[in-house]
C-alpha cells in the first residue's frame, strides 16, 4: 500500500483551512471546504483512498453524518460500493439500532439503519468520517455497523488530532488510519 509522501501530506495538509477560535475560544477548527472545492487535490485525496481500499473486498463504506457523508459517497461512486449513513437521531425513516455515547458536555446518539447491510451476514464495511478527536463519535459508528451484521474492516479519517488520543482508544476495536495527524 502506498503511503503519503511528506510533500503529499503537506500539499494536503495546507488544503484545509485553519480557523482559530471556532466554534468557541481555544479550539481550533479544521476547515475541509476550502479541500472539497480545490478539484486537483480532492481528486489527489480520492485517487489516494480508492488505491488504499479497492483490493480489501469491502461490502459497503459507512460515513458519518455530516462530513463523513462527503467523503464516503465520493469514494463509493469511484469504487462502485453502496453508502450507508450513519446519523444523529430522528433522521432515518426506518427501524434503527441506537447507540449512546459520551462527549465531555454530555452524551450524544447516533443511528443505523436496521437493514442497512441488507442481510449480508459479516459485511465487510470501511468507516469514514472527516476528523477523529477523542473517538466518541467513531466508537459508537463501529458498535452500530456491529448491530447491524457488519464488521468493520477499518475506518478512515482525514484529519487525526493525535493531542485527543482517539485513534488510540479506536485501535482496539478496529484497525484505523488517518491521512493527516494533527
Amino acid at each position: 500500500m502506498k503511503k503519503l509522501t511528506e510533500e503529499e501530506k503537506k500539499i494536503l495538509s495546507e488544503s484545509i483551512r485553519v480557523v482559530p477560535n471556532f466554534p468557541k475560544e481555544g479550539i481550533i477548527f479544521r476547515d475541509i471546504t476550502t479541500l472539497l472545492n480545490n478539484k486537483k487535490v480532492l481528486s489527489f485525496l480520492l485517487d489516494h483512498l480508492s488505491e488504499r481500499y479497492k483490493d480489501m473486498k469491502l461490502d459497503f463504506i459507512a460515513g458519518t453524518e455530516s462530513r463523513g457523508f462527503i467523503f464516503a459517497a465520493m469514494l463509493c461512486a469511484k469504487l462502485d460500493l453502496p453508502f450507508v449513513p450513519i446519523r444523529k437521531p430522528n433522521k432515518l425513516p426506518s427501524s434503527v439500532f441506537t447507540c449512546e455515547y459520551e462527549l465531555e458536555y454530555g452524551t450524544d446518539k447516533v443511528q443505523i439503519h436496521q437493514d442497512a447491510f441488507r442481510d449480508i451476514k459479516n459485511a465487510k464495511v470501511l468507516l469514514i468520517d472527516d476528523l477523529i478527536a477523542t473517538g466518541g463519535t467513531a466508537i459508537a459508528s463501529l458498535e452500530l455497523i456491529k448491530q447491524a451484521g457488519g464488521e468493520c474492516i477499518e475506518s478512515c479519517f482525514l484529519i487525526n488530532l493525535k493531542n485527543l488520543g482517539g485513534m488510540k482508544k479506536l485501535e482496539k476495536y478496529c484497525a484505523a488510519y488517518s491521512v493527516l495527524d494533527f
